[in-house]
């Protein structure tokens, strides 16, 4: 870190507040080369802990900042690894909860800009996610605001664009982790003044888990991802070496380069193979719908769909 950068860090942890200003100069000294060490991601941290106020240059610069060391300051870049996790959960876990708005929205944040991340941040993620929407109050990112005790339309949307993020458990779909979430957030706001919203992702989401489609390819793991650069900054074969070395490992992508009849599932049988609800998925939903002994009228609303389905 650079003396300008210490200055400014300890000038704003004293009084609690960070001005327009004190931003953009941070910006200009903590990152003259669009890169970010971890000793200054760490204090970007801290004071984003010691702020009493954050106005939006602040989440900004802190969301922008945190999620290009957590994302790209590793290779492959885009693909989060599982120290960056470990080091973004230990942050964010700092002071025993969820410190700010701002932290949830960086861990939001990485997973619409990351191409994966290690499934123990993906896990975390949801449980953070869960206890921000039930527990958490104050103004949102985009002008909205978190309520204690019911799933707002500004929750539902930050629901959302959690788990159809790219880096999510299922992305662009609905994973089983993140459908019992739905579950416990529906179980714990019955008769709360919920948004219509709310409703309507809460039966979109189960239903997209239990009979939507997902592509399997949609993700690739960071292993995969530093194998493949590897060998596309391999300059050292031709054409032939590259297509024998096609032709031997068949990576996800290049399946049916030299198939002749084809006997892979085209992308619309794929589709229509998902429709159907498995058994597991039935016990499932049985069991989540009979935990009670009665059907809410979410559940109702969830059974109608499917049924029209």
């Amino acid at each position: 870190m650079t003396a300008q950068f210490q200055a400014i860090a300890q000038r704003v942890g004293a009084d609690g507040t960070v001005t327009p200003l004190e931003v953009q100069t941070l910006r200009q000294e903590c990152w003259p080369d669009g890169r970010i060490s971890q000793g200054e991601a760490e204090a970007i941290f801290a004071l984003n802990r010691q702020l009493s106020e954050r106005g939006p240059e602040w989440t900004d610069f802190f969301v922008e900042a945190i999620g290009e060391f957590v994302i790209n300051q590793m290779e492959p870049r885009g693909y989060v690894s599982e120290a960056n996790a470990a080091w973004l959960m230990e942050q964010i876990d700092a002071d025993g909860k969820l410190g700010s708005l701002a932290e949830l929205e960086v861990l939001v944040r990485v997973f619409e800009r990351a191409q994966n991340v290690p499934l123990a941040l993906k896990d975390y993620a949801v449980r953070q996610i869960e206890r921000a929407v039930l527990e958490g109050t104050g103004p949102t990112h985009d002008g909205g605001e978190l309520e204690a005790g019911n799933v707002n339309e500004s929750e539902a949307k930050l629901l959302r664009r959690a788990i159809f993020a790219p880096a999510s458990e299922r992305p662009a779909a609905f994973g089983k982790n993140e459908a019992e979430m739905l579950f416990r957030l529906k179980d714990a706001t019955l008769g709360a003044d919920n948004s219509p919203e709310w409703k309507h992702l809460f039966v979109q989401g189960v239903a997209n888990y239990l009979r939507g489609y997902s592509d399997a390819d949609a993700q690739i793991s960071r292993q995969r991802a530093s194998e493949l650069q590897a060998f596309m900054a391999d300059t050292n074969h031709g054409i032939g070496s590259f297509l024998g070395r096609v032709a031997r490992s068949r990576p996800t992508g290049f399946g049916n380069l030299f198939d002749d009849g084809g006997s892979a599932p085209s992308p619309d049988e794929s589709v229509a193979a998902t429709q159907d609800v498995t058994r597991s998925d039935k016990d499932w939903l049985d069991a989540k719908i009979g935990a009670d002994g009665k059907v809410d009228e979410y559940e109702r609303a969830l059974l109608d769909f499917l049924a029209e389905q």
